[in-house]
């Protein structure tokens, strides 16, 4: 199956266009928001630390936590619905309970989760967008936060009422909090495709933007080379 999906083709005929006339990654959909830090935020533990996001397009959302400093591996996957319905065409429907989401293996010592929380609703996504995030439309484009344990769950509902206390957004948060029951790692095609390809029009208009962003607003917490599914499986 071609990665080129039915879902993406608007969006990617959309890019090309603005592309041919001279707008580049600075147009992009979504720009990057100012927060602060958590207030509540994990202790710095040992070993390693498993925490799935939703944000939209699962591409994107990988390829900014792959850039993150503490982060051990990043996978698209989906997550909210059962294992039978994990595919990406029946997932693609909206009716399977799935999100996109990316499942991030990470360095509590290097960086904490509350760190990823306030990358995540930074650069990554758009957190006050319900059921769609830039132009993908569909309940498997929505804000989610799929915890592991109660702690992490204290952290993010803490800074989604701090956030949305603050006002640092103009609509308010959306992004709902849930038990991690299951991850299911998306197929091969999906793995590392922002790095694969990084003259795709819907990356280049959609999520190129966001290591920028990543670059820009997280300087301490950015790395150049990214971790990549394909070179972790190695």
């Amino acid at each position: 199956m071609s990665p080129s999906s039915h879902r993406r083709s608007l969006a990617a005929l959309l890019a090309a266009t603005l592309l041919s006339l001279g707008t580049g990654a600075a147009g992009a959909a979504e720009d990057a928001v100012v927060i602060p830090p958590p207030a509540v935020d994990e202790a710095a533990g040992s070993g390693t630390e498993t925490a799935i996001f939703a944000g939209g397009c699962f591409w994107g959302v990988q390829g900014v936590f792959q850039h993150v400093k503490g982060v051990e591996s990043a996978v698209s996957g989906y997550a909210g619905g059962d294992a039978k319905t994990a595919q990406y065409e029946t997932v693609s429907t909206g009716s399977t309970g799935h999100a996109e989401a990316v499942q991030v293996k990470f360095d509590p010592k290097q960086v904490t989760y509350g760190k990823l929380l306030q990358i995540f609703f930074s650069v990554a996504h758009n957190p006050t967008q319900l059921n769609f995030q830039g132009p993908d439309r569909g309940t498997q484009y929505r804000s989610a936060l799929f915890v592991a344990d109660p702690e992490q769950r204290k952290v993010a509902e803490s800074y989604i009422s701090q956030l949305d206390k603050a006002h640092v957004f103009p609509q308010s948060i959306v992004t709902k909090v849930s038990e991690g029951t299951g991850f299911y790692p998306a197929e091969a095609y999906h793995q590392d495709f922002l790095t694969l390809n990084p003259t795709y029009p819907y990356i280049v208009y959609n999520d190129l933007p966001k290591i920028e962003n990543l670059k820009s607003l997280f300087p301490a917490d950015y790395r150049g080379k990214p971790v990549l599914v394909m070179k972790v499986k190695g």
